[in-house]
């Protein structure tokens, strides 16, 4: 898979690097990647098509109409795999299944969680920022623009405590959205966390780090 940059999108993360609303910051990404897989993503995107195959076969996902051994949803796994492989390269997500994901029932689903979450960060960008467009307004056009949303299908990806390396960083709340648009073969990762300073600066000092890191695990219908 291949990142795709794209300017509206690079000022978007620049602003979501650190948002700072009082004990809390809040932090997020938002990348691109197209569908077309070659190379270590190849090699990868074979093995995981043999794994799922086997596993799966005749299986059903109980949140899904169809069964998950059908090829489009192994390939839909295996992309939504590949970009976490692509975004969090300290960590291999190889062993993720379907029932770690799932699929939102439309745009605005996904739409009105996220506009619920970036509410605090939304009033910094127009008082501290002057912004005259909201936030909130400039996000969906810049991914609008990169993926077209009427064609995209929405998938999430929450992770239970074992499976979450950053579950002990004061961590008040997360999501993480893939927008998959099958026409164009392209798929954008949207993440964002909000963490509590006085926790984060007590991690900090106990290992020396502060990174940005992933949040992540549970329930997936899959479908291409």
């Amino acid at each position: 898979m291949k990142f795709l940059e794209y300017t509206p999108l690079a000022r978007m993360n620049a602003f979501l690097a650190s948002v700072n609303i009082g004990g809390c910051l809040v932090q997020g990404v938002l990348e691109a990647y197209s569908c077309k897989v070659a190379g270590i993503d190849k090699k990868l995107s074979r093995s995981l098509e043999q794994e799922v195959s086997s596993m799966f076969h005749f299986t059903y996902n109980i949140m899904c109409e169809y069964p998950c051994s059908c090829v489009s949803s192994r390939r839909t796994l295996i992309y939504l795999i590949l970009t976490l492989n692509h975004m969090y390269p300290d960590y291999d997500f190889s062993m993720l299944r379907p029932h770690h994901f799932s699929k939102e029932h439309g745009i605005l689903v996904a739409k009105q969680k996220i506009d619920q979450y970036l509410v605090e960060a939304s009033k910094i960008w127009s008082t501290e920022l002057g912004e005259d467009i909201p936030l909130i307004e400039c996000i969906w056009t810049a991914i609008d623009e990169v993926m077209n949303l009427e064609d995209c299908d929405v998938y999430s990806y929450v992770p239970d405590a074992e499976a979450d390396p950053f579950a002990n960083v004061g961590s008040i709340w997360s999501f993480n959205y893939f927008f998959y648009n099958k026409k164009m073969k392209r798929i954008l990762y949207f993440s964002s966390r909000c963490l509590s300073k006085m926790s984060s600066e007590e991690s900090s000092s106990d290992d020396g780090t502060n990174e940005w890191g992933l949040d992540f695990v549970e329930g997936m219908d899959l479908e291409d």
